[in-house]
């Protein structure tokens, strides 16, 4: 399609040049039709530019489709490559099979990946950037219930329980995520034993952590469960180059909601922290300075 348009517009010019190159000869046209003449140069000079725009736009339009065709490619093939190692338990042929159902998404900040009551129909997995679990409370208020890190599976749980979503996915910062359908994965693992009991660990763990954070949030104290989000980040987030600062920049909001207390609260507890030179903050950075202390403060309560 495109040839054939460039190939109009290119004999259209060349048929106007002809034109005006056979009535340039005659030296009474640029006395007797000097109005023409500059009519028809101005028609050149327009016709050409619209045609320099229009294949110089083609051109951008045709290479970023290519380059993002290579580079959607080329990253499906790593993020494939980097899945399989991490779980070391795929096949040659389940690893293809995984590609070819790959689908990518990216996801800006806030933005939510699933959200309650929707039917799971996917699987998910992170591949950049953090994602919160969340679920509405009684009085309407969003509560963070865990976070998950780089190459976790999530988004499954509610499958084999036969049941919507109970909670949603919201990106705490842009994203990069891959989803596959439920039947691919459903299909890996009725082929790939040492891929159930992966899945299985993967779920009991949850249930262990679920229990733990149960009992430290009705149990512990504002200070504890403040310090326990902190540690818990920087668990599961690492630090920045530096060896202090959590990698993740949280709102005192989001914060408030992984410790279970009010705004205000966590507000007042980051400073009280801050004072005993547990910590520092630096707008929304924490540097956790102290972190045996700070393991203490959330083991004690």
């Amino acid at each position: 399609m495109l040839f054939f348009v460039a190939k109009y517009i290119t004999t259209f010019l060349s048929s106007k040049l002809v034109i005006f190159h056979e009535k340039a000869k005659r030296k009474q046209y640029f006395f007797t039709k000097s109005n023409q003449f500059i009519s028809i140069v101005k028609n050149i000079i327009k016709s050409m530019y619209l045609f320099n725009y229009f294949m110089y736009f083609c051109t951008i339009k045709v290479k970023k489709r290519s380059g993002m065709t290579i580079s959607a490619n080329q990253e499906k093939d790593k993020i494939v490559q980097e899945m399989a190692s991490l779980w070391d338990v795929l096949s040659s042929e389940q690893a293809e099979l995984l590609k070819a159902n790959l689908s990518i998404g990216y996801y800006k900040k806030n933005e939510t990946i699933y959200k309650e009551v929707d039917d799971p129909v996917n699987v998910f997995s992170l591949i950049h950037g953090k994602i919160k679990i969340t679920k509405d409370g009684i009085s309407g208020r969003n509560q963070i219930v865990r976070t998950v890190k780089p190459m976790e599976l999530f988004g499954y749980r509610a499958y084999f329980a036969h049941q919507n979503y109970h909670t949603s996915a919201i990106a705490f910062e842009p994203c990069t995520i891959v989803f596959f359908p439920i039947s691919v994965f459903t299909q890996i693992l009725k082929e790939n034993t040492d891929f159930c009991f992966y899945i299985i660990s993967h779920l009991a763990t949850e249930l262990g952590q679920a229990d733990d954070r149960t009992v430290n949030l009705t149990q512990k104290h504002i200070r504890g469960r403040l310090a326990e989000a902190l540690i818990t980040l920087k668990d599961k987030y690492g630090l920045e180059e530096d060896g202090y600062t959590l990698s993740i920049y949280l709102s005192r909001d989001d914060l408030a909601s992984m410790s279970n207390m009010t705004t205000s609260n966590a507000i007042r507890t980051l400073s009280s922290f801050a004072n005993e030179h547990l910590i520092a903050i630096d707008g929304r950075k924490i540097k956790i300075l102290e972190e045996d202390e700070l393991r203490r403060v959330s083991t004690l309560g």
